[in-house]
């Protein structure tokens, strides 16, 4: 949930970036041209509307089939394929929606982001608590990050880069400014520990696999869950809250901030580490319960 430093400059001993790369990167930059041009209802129907077309019959939807399958086993085929539709047309409408989020305010009235909760944010920054906003990738999931740099906190926000860098470039200038982009990774580790230090909040997705974190319940199995969440949370004592991101509709959302979650101060460091990223996971799996076909199911979620 933050803004986009400028790109470093380039290093020259750095070998040529691949042909690929720079394809890809092109491909995404006329994409996004031809979605700015129209208007941001048009854009986000027609990209959902090519997405339901074409992303079905890819062969990465099979992964989509394999994880619905076991995390919620009582779908039927019918119901999984109409689910797979819908996150289709959710990716589609979010990618046709990125040229547009500059343009887009998130607190204005009868617009298109209803907001609720925000009484949890100003409560704990009236008691002088440092807070970390967690979401998953669920509808348009930068409208957590606008919010968040619109409401005028301190914010820095922990993202994955894309592999590719002319892309992940490419998607920062559509994010605009929106606070301090911290890339997950070492550096980025002690980069969050600074924001916090200078009284600062984070901001983090937590729905992706990490092969080195930990095993935490998601659906009834276990799936690697980043433990940094609750690492900081626990050695700064935040206020963890949920920030849930819902589709309306088209190019309309809902954006609650839940209550904070509780803290678990047993003494034992891994136990309420585990604890803590238990209660995250639960929230995120009771949200995409209720609205799966907003879900990003193509992560490789799960070790198997």
């Amino acid at each position: 949930m933050t803004a986009t430093p400028a790109p470093a400059a380039a290093d020259p001993a750095a070998p040529p970036l691949p042909w690929a790369y720079r394809t890809e990167a092109w491909a995404a930059a006329v994409l996004a041209g031809g979605f700015g041009l129209l208007p941001l209802d048009a854009a986000s129907d027609f990209g959902g509307w090519l997405a339901r077309r074409i992303g079905p019959a890819l062969g990465i939807s099979k992964r989509a089939r394999l994880n619905l399958a076991a995390a919620m086993p009582g779908l039927s085929a019918a119901a999984i394929d109409t689910i797979i539709r819908g996150m289709w047309d959710n990716l589609g409408r979010v990618a046709a929606e990125y040229p547009h989020l500059r343009r887009l305010s998130v607190f204005t009235p009868g617009g298109r982001v209803e907001t609720l909760g925000f009484e949890h944010v100003d409560r704990a920054r009236a008691a002088g608590r440092r807070l970390i906003f967690f979401a998953g990738h669920l509808a348009n999931w930068e409208i957590a990050a606008l919010a968040a740099g619109q409401y005028g906190i301190d914010i820095a926000q922990i993202y994955r880069a894309a592999n590719n860098p002319l892309v992940d470039r490419l998607i920062g200038r559509l994010r605009g400014e929106l606070g301090e982009l911290i890339p997950k990774g070492a550096l980025g580790s002690r980069r969050a520990v600074a924001a916090l230090r200078r009284g600062g909040h984070l901001s983090m997705l937590v729905d992706q696999k990490l092969n080195d974190g930990i095993p935490v319940p998601f659906f009834g199995r276990l799936a690697m869950t980043a433990p940094a969440l609750a690492l900081l949370a626990l050695h700064f004592d935040c206020d963890v809250l949920p920030a849930r991101v819902e589709r309306l509709g088209g190019a309309r959302f809902r954006l609650t901030i839940c209550p904070p979650l509780a803290l678990p101060k047993t003494g034992d460091r891994n136990a309420d580490v585990l604890a803590l990223m238990t209660a995250v996971n639960a929230t995120l799996e009771a949200w995409i319960r209720e609205r799966p076909e907003q879900w990003f199911w193509l992560h490789r979620r799960w070790p198997d």
